[in-house]
């Protein structure tokens, strides 16, 4: 245990080193002045060369591999190849994100009014969607719906880069709290009084439940059913595709049909099997668009 801690401690030191930080800024500051087309093809060409030689690749071959069992490795490599050139261009375009104006050729908006109807309910609402596309630009729901919205986020490691990113973020509608027991407090203080709020509901959470996810149990976190059977809110799923280059599509789709039984715990399952479900279409239809890099499903 003692050696755990050493070790832990020492790897916190490392990725908080402000060299790590001062990385981040250069990086942000070389995308920055550079126009966002070319900002972000220069990053997905980055990724694209680089990425598929580092481990990382490892866990998302794996995670391809249960998830589309039918694929044939030529395939599977494809897939990872165009995701890392995705996620080279997500994060070359981080900087220009503020720019993005939704209804505008850059940004389209599909099923507006799925949306708007929960501004007119006089309910609090939740939008879940998940890491696609550039999953950054999904901070610009309240944008597109004129409303402030909360928004749970995971915290850099690095305190540096975090800093980097809320300075992107400030421009945005609403608040981001960091994920963890006091923002989960704060988030369920927001709804309790009408407030509506986005999540992304794509990553493992050890200690969640196991739902269906490309016919495989996920281990899935249930706060989004939870909060929705507590406080009688809409569920909207939102979508973000990229389109080609840095151009994206961000949809909202009719809200969950959420009847609730005595059976709190099966009413929970029900939702969030409907959730992964709805997830795993869009998925199976832009594959290189998801971040197949976090281990979704157990050994």
């Amino acid at each position: 245990m003692a050696e755990r801690s050493a070790f832990y401690k020492a790897r916190q030191k490392y990725v908080s080193h402000p060299l790590q930080g001062l990385g981040a800024y250069l990086l942000f500051g070389f995308f920055k002045i550079m126009p966002i087309d070319l900002a972000s093809a220069i990053g997905g060409r980055l990724l694209r060369a680089i990425g598929p030689k580092l481990g990382q690749s490892k866990k998302a071959r794996n995670n391809l591999v249960k998830a589309f069992p039918d694929k044939s490795a030529e395939e599977i490599e494809a897939i990872i190849t165009d995701m890392w050139e995705n996620l080279g261009r997500s994060a070359a375009e981080i900087p220009h994100l503020p720019t993005l104006d939704c209804g505008s050729p850059r940004l389209e908006i599909v099923g507006l009014e799925n949306g708007m109807a929960t501004r007119e309910d006089n309910k609090p609402g939740l939008f879940f969607t998940g890491h696609m596309g550039n999953w950054e630009v999904s901070t610009k729901i309240g944008d597109a719906l004129d409303m402030e919205m909360m928004t749970i986020y995971r915290a850099p490691d690095n305190p540096w880069v975090d800093k980097l990113f809320k300075s992107v973020r400030k421009g945005f509608r609403g608040e981001l709290v960091p994920k963890g027991a006091k923002g989960a407090r704060k988030f369920a203080a927001f709804l309790k009084k009408g407030g509506h709020a986005a999540l992304l509901v794509d990553q493992k959470l050890n200690n969640g439940i196991a739902v269906p996810f490309f016919g495989r149990d996920a281990m899935t976190a249930p706060a989004l059913a939870q909060f929705a059977l507590k406080y009688d809110c809409p569920v909207i799923p939102v979508r973000v595709e990229r389109l080609s280059g840095a151009n994206f599509r961000m949809t909202f789709y009719p809200a969950l049909t959420i009847i609730p039984t005595e059976d709190r715990e099966a009413d929970v399952l029900r939702i969030m099997t409907e959730v992964n479900a709805i997830m795993e279409g869009w998925i199976r239809e832009r594959p290189e668009q998801w971040l197949w890099l976090h281990k979704r499903w157990p050994n």
